[in-house]
């Protein structure tokens, strides 16, 4: 399927590992040039040489719940680009914890790295999505938005939020044409997913602590790929989806008992 990218300038946070490397990789595969962030300087390095065989792929060290970092790597990566068409906001970081678990610091860092850096960044690149002629917002967020689970409290809360700024961002810029979207994902392997295994069950190999989660939650019976991700994604900032927006889309294996 031509999806008509080539030529188009994207931004993405969190592009060096997991669901935002898939991202940057296959939009570089349809001639997407794109600028790429991530916290850890060594992991930029490497992702930037290692991707730069596929296209234009540019990294930044950068922080997305520092407003200034933001600032910078959004016009800097503009200039660097010439502009910007396609902005997925994929940073993020897995916090569990129950009600009772969860303090001040850990609720205010979890809606730091996840609500706020969406805010962070889509507001700093409105003025340059406005200057192109397919401008598309693309937000990585988590089925927990709409089906709670107590035990990861923050994210259940905090994505919420994330779906109603989708929305809310939709509704607002549809007239300019800013298409916004939501993607949001269940059980996929990613080190985030490794982290919590140590942590929840150091005893359980990857693969059973992964096949035991799956099997009483998703109805397919696994975890998904960050391809299986990254292909929706790139379908969004595609030509293809032109009349989609203020749109939630699961991909998570039909893990999620709402309608």
């Amino acid at each position: 399927m031509e999806l008509g990218l080539r030529g188009r300038r994207s931004v993405v946070t969190g592009g060096t590992k997991g669901i935002g490397r898939a991202v940057v990789a296959d939009l570089l595969a349809e001639g997407v040039a794109v600028a790429f962030c991530a916290r850890n300087s060594d992991e930029v390095k490497l992702a930037e040489e290692e991707l730069s065989a596929a296209g234009t792929a540019a990294g930044w060290v950068a922080d997305v719940t520092d407003p200034d970092a933001v600032q910078s790597f959004i016009a800097e990566a503009a200039e660097r680009l010439g502009g910007i068409d396609i902005l997925v906001n994929n940073a993020g970081a897995a916090h569990p914890g129950t009600f009772e678990t969860l303090t001040d610091e850990d609720w205010h860092g979890d809606l730091d790295v996840k609500l706020f850096s969406q805010i962070r960044c889509t507001r700093a690149a409105l003025p340059h999505l406005r200057r192109s002629n397919a401008p598309r917002v693309i937000n990585v967020n988590a089925v927990y938005a709409k089906y709670p689970d107590p035990n990861f409290f923050a994210t259940t809360v905090n994505r919420a939020a994330c779906l109603n700024l989708t929305k809310a961002l939709a509704l607002q810029y549809g007239p300019e044409k800013i298409l916004v979207n939501s993607v949001n994902i269940g059980f996929v392997v990613t080190p985030q997913w490794e982290n919590i295994r140590r942590r929840r069950a150091p005893d359980s190999t990857h693969e059973e602590f992964f096949a035991d989660l799956a099997r009483t939650e998703v109805p397919l019976g696994r975890f998904g790929s960050v391809d299986e991700v990254s292909g929706l994604v790139a379908f969004l900032a595609s030509d293809r989806a032109s009349y989609i927006t203020g749109a939630s889309i699961d991909v998570a294996g039909g893990m999620g008992k709402y309608v």
